[in-house]
């Protein structure tokens, strides 16, 4: 069986402790899309990681964790990370790379921050992890995919004529400095010995795994409203964050893949730039952002402040429906607690309209939120259990949220720990 997790919203939704959560009754792992862009934060009984590229399933012995055809692979940050897990006593992963997993170049880097220098005030907000030029070079044909670093002749003959088109940018558009082709191609060629142990066919892996019965999970990064498409474009990333994309970026039928969990944050955050209609300010944010999270709202990867916000019922709706929603995790409970009331975003006011239709981003640069309010618990519910344990204004909470957005709750998170979350059975779960 394969299922899906995914983020309803703007990322950082808690992802990483959803799929760490669920992996320990998988055998496979998959990241499909996106880069080291993003990170997804775990905490076990191992200690505390901020994983970038390896899927939140690493941690487990008998799990085999899968870099799809849809990353964004930089192989120097994957093997980082690699090991700082093993340095932190986790026993060594079992880790596939596809030989259809295209490579995030040096240059790749340097071009990212070189454009948001140059676009200035008008920057996309990029984490200049080399993302936007990777996915770029993909669909512009002259990316390299890892099975080409086993091709000497090739590789040399690309590198020389990419280099050339590089160069011309570089000089003419930025004026910076050129790349060497010998040097990238020594480059190059230690990447290919760093990688070559995990390289795979992945797709037909998967294929054999599924007639076996296998359970598959598969991991995305970011949520709903930074897909290229449906998203908040052109403040989005440059992969589908889309469930649906789980199949292409890991090489297998899109009928497989049968539950998709759709994690949803019980407040609102967001790395980077765009719009977000319930983002509050000032004093009332830096409270909610210094008790969010398991360390605070601050980005995995980059370590820049969340914006934040109250939760966003228009948005969750919308992210959850393109997701094509079966389960809602719904995490970050715990830390509403301090709160006396607390105000939820049941729709946007457009124009003098109200809607609760997720509109196109024009539109959305002019929404104001309708807020309505909720009582709050006054109390600290980690470590509770049971869903009926719950003090009765936190389940209202949830079940308001559930009846908004229209799709079964079936989680709740409420601690960042793996024990922490409590299974529901949903009214609205068929």
């Amino acid at each position: 069986m394969v299922k899906a997790v995914v983020g309803a919203n703007w990322g950082d939704e808690g992802k990483g402790k959803i799929t760490d959560m669920l992996a320990e009754n998988a055998d496979i792992i998959i990241r499909f899309q996106g880069g080291a862009n993003a990170g997804h934060t775990i905490v076990n009984n191992y200690g505390r990681f901020a994983l970038h590229t390896l899927p939140s399933g690493v941690f487990y012995s008998h799990t085999t964790s899968i870099i799809g055809n849809g990353v964004a692979l930089d192989i120097p940050k994957l093997f980082n990370e690699i090991k700082a897990i093993v340095d932190g006593n986790v026993p060594m992963p079992k880790i596939l790379v596809s030989d259809r997993c295209q490579i995030v170049m040096p240059y790749h880097v340097l071009f990212d921050a070189y454009e948001e220098e140059r676009l200035a005030g008008k920057s996309f907000g990029s984490t200049k992890s080399g993302i936007a030029p990777f996915y770029s070079d993909k669909y512009a044909k002259i990316g390299f995919q890892v099975s080409e670093l086993f091709d000497e002749d090739t590789l040399k003959e690309k590198v020389a004529r990419v280099c050339e088109l590089k160069n011309i940018m570089l000089e003419h558009l930025y004026h910076k400095p050129q790349i060497n082709p010998d040097e990238l191609l020594e480059t190059l060629h230690s990447y290919r010995d760093m990688v070559a142990p995990y390289v795979c066919d992945v797709s037909a892996f998967l294929d054999k795994a599924i007639k076996e019965g296998k359970t598959i999970l598969l991991e995305g990064q970011l949520g709903t409203m930074k897909d290229p498409d449906h998203g908040i474009y052109p403040m989005v990333t440059s992969s589908s964050t889309l469930a649906a994309y789980g199949a292409i970026g890991a090489g297998i039928p899109p009928y497989e893949i049968k539950q998709i969990v759709t994690v949803c944050k019980a407040y609102s955050s967001a790395v980077g730039a765009g719009a977000f209609v319930s983002e509050i300010f000032g004093d009332e944010a830096e409270e909610l952002r210094k008790r969010g999270g398991d360390k605070g709202e601050y980005g995995a990867t980059t370590g820049r402040p969340r914006r934040v916000g109250w939760f966003d019922c228009v948005a969750s709706k919308y992210g959850c429906r393109l997701q094509g929603t079966t389960d809602v995790a719904f995490t970050v409970l715990d830390p509403l607690g301090y709160l006396d009331e607390i105000p939820v975003c049941v729709g946007y006011e457009i124009d003098g309209e109200v809607t609760t239709d997720f509109p196109v981003t024009c539109k959305l640069e002019k929404a104001k939120p309708v807020l309505k309010t909720l009582p709050g618990w006054k109390c600290d519910i980690r470590g509770i259990k049971k869903y009926e344990d719950l003090p009765e204004n936190c389940r209202k909470y949830v079940e308001f949220i559930e009846n908004e957005i229209g799709y079964p709750i079936t989680m709740v998170s409420n601690g960042p720990g793996r024990e922490d979350i409590i299974y529901r059975k949903s009214p609205l779960s068929k």
